[in-house]
C-alpha cells in the first residue's frame, strides 16, 4: 500500500462498533452482527481503494455482503458519483464486523468490530475451520512452541518475564474441548482467565506490556488468527497456528484456498506476510485495552486502536463524532 489508510479504515470500525452498539444487551446476536456488517459495508465503499475482501462473513451462497471475494472501495461502489483517482492501492482486507457477538448481545466485555489489510497477497486465505493456537508477546515469542508440553511453555515465558509460572495469567476459551488444556494449566500453578468469545481482543492483549495477560491457549477459529497475526505483526508478538483439519471436507476446503500441508506450524509472517499491514479495531463494549462506545446527548464517543508495521506506529484514539445540532456540548 503506497498511501496512509489507517484513518481511512478507522472510519470503518468506527461505524461498524457503534451500529451494533445500539443492540448491545439486547440478548439478539444476529442482530447486532448484521447491523455491524452493514455499517461496515457501507463505510467500506468510501475508502479510496482496489479492495478484497479474502476472509469476511462467508462464501458467496452464505452472506449477502463482505463475503469472501467480494470487491469493496471506492473504485468499486456505484453509488459514489463525479471523477475517481486514477489509480487506487490494491489490498486485501480481513474482517470481523463483530467480534463477540454474543459478548455485545449480551452486554459482556471485549466485543470489538475489527479490520486488518494489506498489500494484495499480504493475508493468508485461511478457510472457516478450528485452528490450534498459542499466542504471547514479545519477550517469549522465541522461547515458546506448539508442540512443547503446557507446563514448558509457560516455564518459558515465566523466565523471560522473570516472573514465578504462578504469576502468569493464560487466556482460554471456556469449551467442553479445552478441559484437558485447563488442567494441565492449573496443574503449573498459572492462573487462568476463561472467556465465552473473543480470541482475537485476547490476543492482542497477550502481546501489549501491562495488560495482565501472558498467554493464549487453545483452538479457536483460524479466520480470527488471521486478524491475530496482523495485529502481531505491529506489535512485535507472535501467534503459533495449526489448522485442525479432522475430515476429508476440510481438506477439501484448504486446498480449495492452496493449502496443501495440513500440519504446517503457522507464525505471523505466515499468516499476514505483507510488507505494509494496517489493522484497526473499535471497542463496542468496554475492554482490556479499549472502553466501548459511548452515547451521550450531543453525540458518541469511541476508543480504537490503529497499528501499522510500515510505517511502525500503534495509535490509540478516542473520537467524539459530534451531533449536527447548534446547541452541542462535548463532554470530555
Amino acid at each position: 500500500m503506497d498511501s496512509d489508510l489507517s484513518l481511512e479504515f478507522l472510519r470503518v470500525v468506527e461505524e461498524a462498533a457503534i451500529a451494533c452498539a445500539h443492540t448491545m444487551g439486547q440478548g439478539d446476536r444476529h442482530h447486532s452482527d448484521q447491523v455491524a456488517v452493514e455499517a461496515m459495508r457501507r463505510i467500506m465503499d468510501t475508502v479510496p481503494i482496489d479492495g478484497t475482501i479474502v476472509i469476511g462473513e462467508g462464501e458467496r451462497d452464505e452472506a449477502p455482503m463482505l463475503f469472501i471475494g467480494e470487491k469493496v472501495g471506492m473504485v468499486h461502489a456505484k453509488t459514489i458519483a463525479g471523477p475517481k483517482p486514477v489509480r487506487f492501492d490494491e489490498v486485501d482486507i480481513a474482517v470481523d464486523p463483530l467480534e463477540g457477538t454474543n459478548l455485545c448481545a449480551t452486554g459482556a466485555p471485549n466485543a470489538i468490530a475489527v479490520l486488518a489489510a494489506a498489500d494484495r497477497g499480504g493475508l493468508l486465505h485461511a478457510p472457516d475451520l478450528y485452528m490450534e493456537k498459542l499466542v504471547v508477546g514479545p519477550s517469549s515469542k522465541d522461547v515458546v512452541s506448539l508442540d512443547a508440553p503446557v507446563h514448558e511453555n509457560l516455564k518459558a515465558i515465566a523466565g523471560r518475564l522473570g516472573r514465578n509460572v504462578e504469576d502468569l495469567v493464560v487466556i482460554v476459551l471456556d469449551r467442553p474441548r479445552h478441559e484437558k488444556l485447563i488442567n494441565d494449566i492449573r496443574a503449573t500453578g498459572a492462573r487462568i482467565r476463561l472467556i465465552g468469545d473473543g480470541d482475537l481482543s485476547a490476543g492482542i492483549a497477550a502481546a501489549v506490556v501491562g495488560s495482565g495477560v501472558h498467554a493464549v491457549m487453545g483452538t479457536g477459529g483460524a479466520p480470527e488468527g488471521v486478524l491475530t497475526a496482523a495485529a502481531m505483526r505491529c506489535l512485535n508478538g507472535e501467534i503459533f497456528a495449526r489448522l485442525v483439519v479432522s475430515k476429508p471436507e476440510h481438506e477439501t476446503r484448504c486446498r480449495a484456498m492452496g493449502i496443501t500441508d495440513f500440519k504446517k506450524v503457522y507464525r505471523s509472517k505466515d499468516l499476514a506476510p505483507g510488507k505494509s499491514i494496517i489493522f484497526a479495531a473499535t471497542g463496542v463494549t468496554d475492554g482490556t485495552l479499549m472502553r466501548g462506545v459511548r452515547f451521550f446527548g450531543d453525540g458518541v464517543r469511541t476508543s480504537s486502536v490503529i497499528m501499522q508495521n510500515n510505517p511502525h506506529r500503534i495509535r490509540f484514539i478516542d473520537s467524539i463524532h459530534v451531533a449536527t445540532s447548534k446547541d452541542v456540548k462535548i463532554r470530555f
